[in-house]
């Protein structure tokens, strides 16, 4: 994969110096109120349920996805029981997004756990799977929303966790791949999530023909600085960065990708156990909406 990513970043940098200016410019307004039709940002985050004082993690995560004010955020570890609503409906709700939630649990279960998206924008499809094998819990969850007038899907996982599980994620992956063909109906892809994997790791190859790890693709040096370009959190693990976005090989243009909710409060109160990842990329293939209906 280091091959073929040393390759693609080479493109990545030609079509860089190809895109004009004023696009160049756009793409670094981080805060700006209108973004072109062909930018689109994403977050992905494991919220880490209900653990560590919930309640006081909430407002960093809040405070954050409002500064970003994101097209997509994709959730992991989302939950909801008894005496705590579901974490991505309260996300949602403060705001102003669209949510859709998948979960092994049965729909009217007291207690459910699984994924989450949620959007800014209308939601022209949905769809969610599970995957083999069936008692590790295990989802794929997909939006296709409007930006702009056209059709970008967002797929968003959480694989299996264990360190000796290579074959049981790789198993995942390729029922990911199958649910994806099925769904993307010819409309650009990002896939988000917790891979509990390294991109390079051998379980994930099987995305490499038709995706690019969006963080590799502006940080080919990480591997050798592995704390700084960590997704867990470094007060509970040991670095690795296992929370990745890859965006399908040429439809997208990688522009920034930002490690965000890293830092815990006045009071040491952590966001979560992971860290956030922030990517903004740009539509090389504009597609109208409509197009990815057939």
């Amino acid at each position: 994969m280091r091959t073929s990513v040393a390759i693609r970043m080479a493109v990545y940098l030609l079509a860089t110096a190809l895109i004009p200016p004023w696009v160049q410019a756009d793409a670094k307004e981080t805060d700006r109120a209108k973004k072109p039709d062909t930018e689109i940002s994403l977050v992905t985050l494991n919220l880490y349920h209900d653990k560590a004082q919930w309640p006081k993690r909430l407002p960093a995560i809040l405070a954050e996805l409002k500064r970003l004010r994101p097209d997509a955020i994709a959730l992991q570890e989302v939950i909801g029981h008894e005496t705590l609503p579901n974490q991505a409906k309260t996300l949602a709700d403060a705001l102003g997004y669209g949510y859709v939630f998948s979960s092994t649990d049965p729909a009217g279960s007291p207690r459910r756990y699984g994924n989450a998206i949620l959007t800014r924008h209308p939601i022209l499809a949905q769809d969610w799977a599970r995957l083999e094998p069936l008692d590790d819990s295990r989802t794929a969850l997909h939006l296709r929303i409007a930006i702009g007038g056209r059709a970008i899907n967002v797929y968003n996982t959480h694989l299996h966790w264990t360190d000796g599980g290579g074959a049981i994620r790789r198993q995942q992956i390729e029922g990911l791949l199958a649910f994806i063909a099925r769904t993307s109906k010819g409309a650009p892809s990002v896939l988000a999530g917790d891979f509990n994997a390294a991109a390079s790791a051998p379980e994930l190859q099987a995305l490499n023909p038709g995706f690019d790890d969006a963080y590799d693709m502006l940080h080919p040096d990480a591997g050798a600085d592995p704390k700084t370009h960590s997704t867990l959190n470094l007060a509970y693990f040991a670095p690795k960065r296992i929370d990745h976005v890859f965006v399908q090989h040429g439809a997208f243009l990688a522009n920034e990708a930002t490690i965000i909710l890293n830092r815990a409060d006045s009071e040491g109160i952590w966001p979560s156990d992971h860290y956030g990842l922030h990517v903004r990329m740009h539509l090389l293939t504009p597609q109208r909406l409509g197009e990815g209906r057939r």
